[in-house]
C-alpha cells in the first residue's frame, strides 16, 4: 500500500526502520512496533489527528477471553457531557483499532457517545498469527462476548446501543445482529463486505488451486491480488503516502485460509439480507472496487427494515473514514453522527418487526 517497504523507510531513524523491518506475525513485534509508533502516529498531517481529544477519557485494556486469546480492546468515552448511546466498532481486514480509528473515535466521544472496539485475534495488539483467521465464526463470537460486557454494566444498560462496522468489519456487524437480533438499536456500515468485487476474486481454476492448497497449508501467504487494487484504498494522493505509518496493518498477500473464510462468510451473508431487521445506515464509495458497491444496495433494498438509510458517494475508494479527500472523510463523518443523533435520541424502545 502506497510503496515498497524499503521506499516507506527512508525517512525513518534506525532503530524505526528495524521495528517496521521486523516481522510481525506475533503479537509481541505488533506491540513494540505499536510502542515505538504510537507518538508518531498521532503527530501525523491526516485531518483524523487534527481533532481535538480534549473532554475524552481513553483506556487501554488487555484481557484474555474465554477461547484464552489475550485480547486488546480500547474506550473513549466523553468526560463531561451525558452519554447518549454506546457504539460498538468492528475493524476492517488487516486492520486495527489503534491507529485510524483512534481519530473517528475521539470525534464521536466529543460528540456525546462512549466508543469500544477491540482488535480481533490476529490482527493488531491482540494474540494470534497476524492476519490469519481460522475460523469467521469465532472472530463475531470474540466480537460479541466483548461487547456483551460492556453492555451488561449497570451504567449502560439503559443507553441505546449501535454497531459501527467498517468493510469485513461490516459483515462482522451484520453477524452479530444475526446471532443477537433484538440487542441493538441500529448499525452503520462503511463500505460493508457483503460481497467481494469481481477484481478481488481470482478466476475460478486459480480459486479451486487455492482452496486445495489452503486444506493442507491454511496459514500460507498466497493469495494473489491484483496492483490497481492496492491503488484503489486512498483516493487522497496524500493520505496515500502517509498510509504506513499504520504500522500495524496486515501488508502481504492475504493467507489462504482467511481468504477462504472471507470469501465464504460472504457467500452466508449475502444469502441472509433478508434477515437484516435493525436500522441501518449504509454507506459506500460509488469506485470501491475491493468491497461490491451494488451489494450495499442489495442490503437497502432487502433488508426487512423501514428505517433504512443509503449514502452512496460519488467518485470515492474504499476507505471513506481514511483515503478520501478531507471534504469527503468529514462528509462521512458528518452522516453518521447526525443518524446517530437522530437514533439515539429516540427513547430505548426499538423492537425487531
Amino acid at each position: 500500500m502506497g510503496g515498497s517497504k524499503n521506499e516507506e523507510v527512508k525517512y525513518m531513524n534506525d532503530e524505526l526502520q528495524t521495528i517496521f523491518l521486523a516481522n510481525l506475525d506475533e503479537a509481541p513485534a505488533r506491540r513494540r512496533a505499536r510502542e515505538a509508533f504510537k507518538d508518531i502516529q498521532l503527530a501525523i498531517d491526516h485531518c483524523l489527528f487534527r481533532l481535538s481529544s480534549d473532554g475524552v477519557k481513553m483506556k487501554e485494556v488487555y484481557e484474555v477471553n474465554s477461547r484464552g486469546i489475550k485480547i486488546f480492546s480500547k474506550s473513549w468515552l466523553p468526560e463531561s457531557s451525558p452519554l447518549k448511546a454506546i457504539i460498538c466498532y468492528c475493524h476492517g481486514y488487516a486492520d486495527t483499532c489503534t491507529f485510524y480509528f483512534e481519530g473517528v473515535a475521539r470525534k464521536l466521544a466529543s460528540s456525546g457517545y462512549g466508543v469500544f472496539a477491540l482488535d480481533y485475534p490476529g490482527f493488531g495488539l491482540s494474540d494470534g498469527l497476524h492476519g490469519y483467521i481460522a475460523s469467521f465464526e469465532n472472530l463475531v463470537n470474540d466480537a460479541i462476548e466483548h461487547f456483551s460486557k460492556i453492555k451488561e454494566q449497570k451504567k449502560y444498560q439503559d443507553v441505546p446501543s449501535f454497531l459501527l462496522g467498517e468493510s469485513m468489519g461490516g459483515a462482522i456487524a451484520l453477524n452479530i445482529h444475526f446471532k443477537q437480533p433484538t440487542a441493538w438499536n441500529g448499525a452503520a456500515l462503511i463500505a460493508p463486505l457483503c460481497k467481494f468485487a469481481e477484481d478481488m476474486i481470482p478466476h475460478w481454476l486459480v480459486k479451486q488451486i487455492l482452496i486445495g492448497v489452503a486444506k493442507v497449508l491454511p496459514k500460507t501467504k498466497l493469495v494473489p491480488q491484483r496492483e490497481e487494487v492496492k491503488d484503489n484504498i486512498f483516493r487522497d494522493p496524500n493520505k496515500r503516502k502517509l498510509a504506513p505509518y499504520n504500522v500495524l496493518l496486515y501488508k502481504d498477500k492475504p493467507r489462504l485460509g482467511t481468504a477462504l473464510e472471507l470469501l465464504k462468510a460472504t457467500q452466508e451473508l449475502e444469502q441472509r439480507l433478508e434477515e437484516v431487521s435493525l436500522p441501518l445506515l449504509i454507506m459506500h464509495g460509488e469506485a470501491d472496487i475491493i468491497t461490491d458497491p451494488s451489494a450495499s444496495k442489495a442490503l437497502y433494498e432487502k433488508a426487512k427494515v423501514k428505517d433504512k438509510k443509503l449514502c452512496l458517494y460519488k467518485d470515492a475508494f474504499h476507505t471513506l473514514l481514511e483515503g478520501e479527500p478531507d471534504e469527503t472523510i468529514f462528509h462521512v463523518l458528518g452522516d453518521i453522527i447526525s443518524w446517530l443523533d437522530e437514533h439515539s435520541s429516540r427513547k430505548n424502545t426499538y423492537q425487531a418487526p
